[in-house]
């Protein structure tokens, strides 16, 4: 297997947007720092769901990734979301991100076009066979329609450069056969939480951590839960884990990077708004934030306006 040790909480990075609607440089340099720097990230994932990459042009995307993979400076990992429903539309960029310089890719299951168990594992093997780079395996079968089923996931993760996987199924008994199976096997196959809202979960069977798109936000509390766990202080994490769940709730209360943009934007973390065919919060969504962020002392009452 390719050497590979990043646990903790990896931040899915937005990406910022100018007042047109280009991809704001200055303020995703910005962000890097913020989020290496405030939220504690093991590690910076460009071009993600969060990062919105379904909207950016090829030229813009791998722009990103060469702008977050320069502003961190070898400060932490840079993952690079280079997945595709095309295999070789995700071969061509993963290909591409390696010459950047990224320590690794994470690869989003082929979306609308559904591909069976044996078209997901060939799409993927195809990606490893085309890289070294690390792959990190990304299931999250309410966006693509199929779920990468664990017997898939084992038939990977026999493949050299396939490390781990986020899994964002929210299905425990799957995380929990991967984990054993793949220990069974004699693998240390990283298996990251890729539904915020039940890290904790995964992190009490034996997760290697998250990917979390709240830790934009919460990037210090999850970095603590991750380190009370694997200290033992599991009584710690559980609450934890329930004085920050109203605040995960809300950050997805409309579709996701919605309402991350909108808190980090009060948190004076200017980050713009999102692309069509996402649209700005309702005004029910943004109290519902607001509500939430202001229990946690995450903004003030006057810049949540």
């Amino acid at each position: 297997m390719a050497e590979w040790n990043v646990k903790g909480c990896l931040i899915p990075l937005v990406t910022p947007f100018d007042e047109r609607g280009n991809v704001d440089e200055p303020a995703l340099r910005q962000l890097v720092n913020y989020l290496i720097e405030e939220q504690a990230a093991d590690a910076l994932i460009p071009c993600g769901t969060t990062g919105e990459s379904p909207t950016l042009s090829h030229r813009e995307h791998m722009k990103v990734i060469e702008i977050v993979q320069e502003e961190t400076a070898g400060r932490v990992p840079v993952i690079a979301g280079t997945g595709s429903n095309s295999t070789a539309e995700a071969i061509e960029m993963t290909v591409a991100a390696e010459k950047l310089g990224v320590q690794g890719s994470l690869q989003v299951s082929p979306y609308y076009n559904r591909p069976n168990q044996e078209g997901i594992y060939r799409h993927f093997k195809a990606i490893a066979d085309s890289t070294s780079l690390p792959l990190i395996l990304y299931n999250i079968p309410a966006r693509t329609g199929r779920n990468v089923e664990v017997d898939t996931v084992l038939r990977l993760a026999e493949l050299e450069n396939v490390v781990g996987i986020k899994e964002a199924s929210g299905d425990i008994l799957q995380v929990s056969s991967i984990l054993e199976e793949t220990r069974k096997a004699g693998k240390e196959f990283f298996v990251y939480s890729g539904e915020d809202a039940v890290t904790f979960l995964v992190l009490c069977l034996g997760g290697h951590g998250c990917i979390a798109a709240v830790a934009h936000v919460l990037g210090k509390e999850f970095s603590r839960m991750c380190r009370l766990v694997w200290e033992g202080r599991i009584e710690e994490a559980r609450e934890l884990h329930f004085r920050v769940l109203p605040l995960v709730r809300a950050l997805f209360c409309e579709p996701n990077p919605t309402a991350i943009k909108q808190a980090l934007n009060w948190m004076g973390v200017k980050v713009g708004g999102v692309r069509s065919p996402l649209v700005e919060m309702t005004e029910k969504g943004k109290e519902t934030l607001r509500r939430a962020m202001l229990e946690l002392g995450k903004a003030s009452a006057e810049s949540c306006v």
